[in-house]
């Protein structure tokens, strides 16, 4: 699915206007965050998911066992 988005003025900034369909399928509301990947041939990803968060999950998920005994300690 490929959809338009407008851009238009905000202040001194610019912003992009994302249609009801589109922010009711993302369960988008006023406030959200939304976080752009530009890749070296230009193309750009947009998507509410936080890219960073994912790669701290998995380095956590690396080294949980090795320390899971340091991590219950803490948990009390």
């Amino acid at each position: 699915m490929t959809i338009t988005l407008k851009i238009r003025k905000l202040g001194n900034s610019l912003g992009l206007i994302v249609p009801k369909e589109v922010s009711d399928q993302l369960h988008l509301k006023e406030g959200d965050s939304m976080h752009a990947t530009i890749e070296h041939s230009g193309e750009m990803r947009l998507t509410p998911y936080d890219p960073n968060f994912e790669k701290a999950l998995e380095a956590f998920d690396r080294t949980r066992h090795k320390y899971r005994n340091a991590l219950r300690e803490l948990a009390k």
